[in-house]
């Protein structure tokens, strides 16, 4: 059974920073799915808010503090299944200028299985801003007689509870840790989870092996030495409760996997947490090509340098940021061998069984790309939409507007599933009018760029707006932008 974990950023770490005349909420948000034996399947929600980024006013006790209104609505085809409205007080302070400091929400919502689809609406009430906005559509699925694994949590802090509340788990209190985001600064990560159904899959007090580790997004493969493997015995829930210290993990995406397998070794369930590695103190091992045989293997057909250093260019959209830096020294360096046995190596991670036919199934769709979004001066799969369409697949609907009043042609892509996300979209815009060369200005999807201005720079060409704090434009005949984003057919 595969449940998925999302995290909704709001704002992304890469906002821009504004003077404190125009400050703008940062707030981050992520949520995940667990089960309980007595009350069935709920969401967890949580919440962190940028202290500095709000506005703070003085209350009833003369102190000043920050309120933030939260909505968080869940339907199942248009009808609401639950909602909550609230306000998030941050902590009192005597001095604005001393606030240094972010504060967290946590909310439960009990759910039946089935899939919802998430309005988030966060607005700061003591600012005339246009609250944030974002949806993401989840499934909740833990059927009673089979074994599955809870959602990650990963945690900030946490301690031993001494009276049960909101943030209990298995005896501790936690903290959780919101982002996905691990900067140089921060070495340990830090995960709960849970496993239901064991003993009804294995049998009372049976052992089996649960496993956590550590691997490459983009290829999947298994980083070492992140991996803990441990004997458990069956309970109808079993509690993962650990952390891998990263100092040694280099910059890149990854996931952290936690797998439950039987005594043969045999997968059964597994779950998975995308986060991202930021740490420059760490060279990435270089990638061991020596080894690779090249005779009687598909690569050998490739004896132009030319052509073979093109193909290695066009495996950028699904390489890792290890594997970009180490394909384009291989290409510099301009030897035949070498690059041949590192496209060999690069294809043999994904299929070890067919690499060959793994490259043929890819290079069709780099013809795709190439054929419909070159430009005179890139090919289809340096620009963005092809980086994309290769990166995550077809999309599911692409709504094209060349022609609106006051617009620059652009084009919103709407995936039902994105790798290990639901329901995303891409807004691509072509800002020169010439080069059908349209660029990616914002996408919901993790790991993309996420501009809350974006329709500022769609209706740019006769809308200029110097409001640094006004994430919207005004109305105009034939404007369909928010409505396609919001509402893709």
């Amino acid at each position: 059974m595969k449940k998925y974990v999302f995290i909704i950023s709001l704002m992304l770490l890469s906002i821009i920073s504004f003077s404190s005349y125009a400050k703008r909420m940062q707030a981050f948000m992520s949520y995940s799915t667990f089960y309980s034996p007595s009350d069935g399947p709920y969401i967890e929600t949580y919440l962190i808010v940028v202290g500095k980024s709000v506005h703070f006013l003085k209350n009833i006790s003369d102190k000043f503090q920050s309120t933030i209104e939260v909505t968080l609505i869940f339907r199942q085809d248009s009808v609401i299944k639950d909602f909550k409205k609230y306000n998030l007080l941050s902590p009192e302070v005597e001095d604005t200028n001393a606030v240094n400091f972010n504060f967290i929400d946590q909310q439960r919502f009990i759910l039946p299985n089935g899939t919802y689809d998430v309005e988030i609406i966060i607005a700061d009430k003591n600012s005339t801003s246009i609250p944030f906005k974002g949806n993401e559509t989840i499934d909740i699925s833990y059927p009673a007689a089979k074994i599955g694994i809870s959602g990650i949590e990963v945690v900030e802090s946490f301690k031993k509870t001494e009276m049960v509340n909101i943030l209990s788990k298995s005896g501790y209190d936690l903290v959780p840790y919101i982002l996905y985001y691990y900067p140089d600064k921060v070495n340990k990560m830090t995960y709960y989870a849970e496993v239901y159904n064991a003993d009804k899959a294995f049998g009372v007090d049976e052992k089996y092996l649960l496993s956590s580790h550590i691997e490459i997004f983009e290829n999947g493969k298994l980083v070492e030495p992140f991996v803990k493997v441990k004997k458990e015995t069956a309970k109808p829930v079993n509690v993962v409760f650990n952390e891998f210290d990263l100092s040694a993990l280099p910059t890149g995406n990854y996931n952290l996997v936690i797998e439950v397998r039987d005594k043969t070794n045999k997968q059964v369930s597994v779950q998975k947490f995308y986060f991202e590695r930021d740490n420059a103190k760490v060279q990435a091992p270089m990638t061991t090509i020596e080894n690779v045989v090249t005779e009687h293997s598909f690569v050998e057909m490739y004896t132009n340098k030319d052509t073979l250093a093109e193909y290695i260019r066009c495996l950028y959209p699904i390489s890792s940021e290890n594997e970009r830096i180490f394909a384009k020294n291989q290409v510099n360096r301009n030897e035949l061998s070498s690059m041949q046995k590192y496209f060999l190596s690069f294809w043999q991670t994904r299929n070890a069984e067919n690499p060959g036919g793994a490259w043929a199934t890819y290079l069709i769709e780099v013809k795709k790309v190439n054929g419909a979004y070159s430009t005179s001066i890139k090919k289809g799969y340096e620009t963005d939409r092809g980086r994309v369409y290769l990166e995550y697949g077809e999309p599911n609907t692409i709504s094209k507007e060349y022609f609106e009043p006051s617009a620059f042609p652009y084009e919103i892509w709407h995936y039902y599933t994105c790798k290990t996300q639901k329901n995303k979209k891409f807004v691509f815009c072509d800002m020169d009018l010439a080069s059908n060369d349209f660029t990616l200005i914002h996408s919901d999807a993790i790991g993309e760029v996420n501009d809350y201005k974006w329709q500022q720079k769609i209706y740019g060409r006769n809308n200029v707006t110097n409001d640094i704090d006004n994430d919207g434009v005004r109305d105009h005949f034939g404007r369909k932008s928010n409505e396609i984003f919001n509402n893709p057919k």
